[in-house]
């Protein structure tokens, strides 16, 4: 497992962006806190990141690769077009799916819902880069305190992550989640 800086990364970016596309569970900075993620289409990876934080069944929500992606995979109604409009930002939407298939069916198991967001960070750029959906849900064993530093990483989340991309300290708190897709019970990403 490496730990990388912002400038380590733009000197490997071509070898990271590969290594998410084959299947990296990884650690990621975001406008907000710090996210466990994986590309969304391969249940192995997913899975992993299922144990990582004894979480069987809730849905974990994506960081779409753009705003293309979401309108060709997700139902996107006039409401949900205002919500898009606000992207990138601290949001995550759910949306009705149109194309079940675009993520691995464990990432959202029997839901014809996802959960999407695009951060306002740079990260956002590495996922448009790997134009695939990756995995988005906070690096903490369900129930705990989120990461928000280093020193708060569990030492079994670390010891199982192929990398880790870190700028520091986190001051926010989860994005919101808006849904647009009728009544549904979220309770963690």
């Amino acid at each position: 497992m490496r730990i990388l800086n912002a400038d380590e990364l733009k000197l490997e970016k071509e070898q990271i962006i590969n290594a998410i596309i084959e299947g990296a569970v990884f650690i990621y900075p975001t406008d907000t806190i710090y996210g466990l993620g994986c590309t969304a289409q391969f249940l192995d990876s997913v899975k992993k990141i299922r144990n990582l934080k004894g979480r069987a069944t809730n849905p974990f929500s994506v960081i779409a690769p753009s705003i293309e992606w979401i309108r060709e995979n997700c139902i996107v109604t006039k409401e949900a077009e205002e919500w898009l409009d606000r992207l990138p930002g601290p949001y995550t939407l759910i949306l009705k799916l149109k194309n079940k298939k675009c993520v691995a069916k464990n990432v959202n198991p029997g839901l014809d819902t996802l959960g999407v967001r695009i951060p306002n960070h740079w990260f956002k750029n590495i996922v448009a880069e790997a134009e695939i959906p990756v995995v988005t849900t906070s690096v903490n064993k369900s129930g705990e305190d989120y990461m928000t530093s280093l020193e708060d990483l569990d030492v079994g989340t670390k010891e199982k992550v192929d990398f880790i991309l870190y700028e520091g300290k986190k001051e926010g708190k989860p994005s919101k989640i808006i849904s647009l897709a009728g009544k549904l019970r979220i309770s963690e990403r």
